[in-house]
């Protein structure tokens, strides 16, 4: 809907011609840079994995992943946390095999 200049009717305002602005620093939010995903690898190296990870992916070998999700989810707090952290540890052990 553009401007017409009227003072009445569905489009009206006085004309301007749209500026572009430079996209928020805050639209970044969220996405995984080069290097905390090489800090995040290298920790996971060395510490290995915590115990309630370690369970999950024990449940996930004998084939009980609703259980690996309820463990998960109990553990993360939310739903959501506990369905990435089981794709997570799948994915994981699915290297493993490789």
């Amino acid at each position: 809907m553009v401007a017409t200049g009227l003072p009445v009717g569905l489009n009206k305002g006085h004309v301007v011609t749209s500026r572009t602005v430079a996209p928020r620093p805050s639209t970044r939010k969220g996405f995984l840079g080069k290097r905390v995903k090489f800090v995040r690898d290298v920790i996971r190296e060395v510490a290995g994995f915590a115990p309630y990870e370690k369970r999950i992916m024990e449940l996930l070998k004998v084939g009980k992943d609703k259980r690996a999700l309820k463990v998960a989810k109990n553990k993360l707090g939310t739903h959501l946390r506990g369905k990435k952290k089981r794709e997570e540890l799948a994915n994981v052990m699915r290297k493993m095999k490789k």
